[in-house]
């Protein structure tokens, strides 16, 4: 992303596909470390928010570019 430049389709897509991806990430880790500690779904909605607050994070750093003149 280069600063100055308008947001076109592709670089949404990507930041759709990243965000999509932090999220599932989270998720499935949470999933499994679940699974395999035996515990109810306290981890999959840890992996949840984590998986929130990267999105959220990576969001506001690539839009930075945009909104700086």
């Amino acid at each position: 992303m280069v600063p100055g430049e308008s947001v076109g389709f592709s670089t949404l897509l990507g930041l759709g596909a990243v965000v999509a991806g932090e999220l599932v990430a989270g998720l499935a880790l949470g999933w499994l470390v679940d699974r395999l500690a035996g515990t109810a779904p306290i981890f999959l909605l840890v992996g949840l928010l984590l998986g929130i607050v990267g999105a959220v994070s990576y969001t506001i750093v690539q839009f930075r570019h945009y909104l700086k003149k």
